[in-house]
C-alpha cells in the first residue's frame, strides 16, 4: 500500500465551489478499485491550500483511477480554480501509530 498526497492551492473565491465538487465526488473516488482511504485537509494558516491523502493498494490502481472518466471530470472542474501549480507525491507509509 502507498499514499498519494496532492497539494492544491485555490483562488479564495473558488474554495466553496471546490469543496462542493469534492463533496459530490468523494464517495465515488473512495469507491475506486484499490482506494482504501481518502482524506481532505485544509491548511490552518493559509485557507487557500488543501491536501488530499489517498491510500492505494497498488500503483496500477492509482493509474487506473487517473485514467478514468471520473478523474478526468473532477480534474477538469477543479484545475480551473487553482492559483498555483499542484504538487503530488507518492510515498510508502513506514510507520503508523494509533
Amino acid at each position: 500500500m502507498f499514499v498519494r498526497i496532492v497539494k492544491m492551492s485555490f483562488h479564495k473565491e473558488h474554495i466553496e465551489t471546490f469543496l462542493s465538487i469534492f463533496e459530490e465526488k468523494k464517495t465515488l473516488i473512495r469507491a475506486s478499485e484499490g482506494c482504501n482511504l481518502l482524506e481532505l485537509y485544509q491548511d490552518k494558516t493559509n485557507a487557500e491550500i488543501f491536501f488530499t491523502y489517498s491510500y492505494w493498494e497498488k500503483e496500477e490502481d492509482l493509474e487506473t483511477y487517473r485514467n478514468s472518466l471520473l478523474f478526468k471530470d473532477v480534474w477538469a472542474k477543479t484545475k480551473i480554480f487553482f492559483n498555483d501549480k499542484p504538487v503530488a507525491w507518492s510515498v510508502d507509509k513506514k510507520v503508523s501509530l494509533q
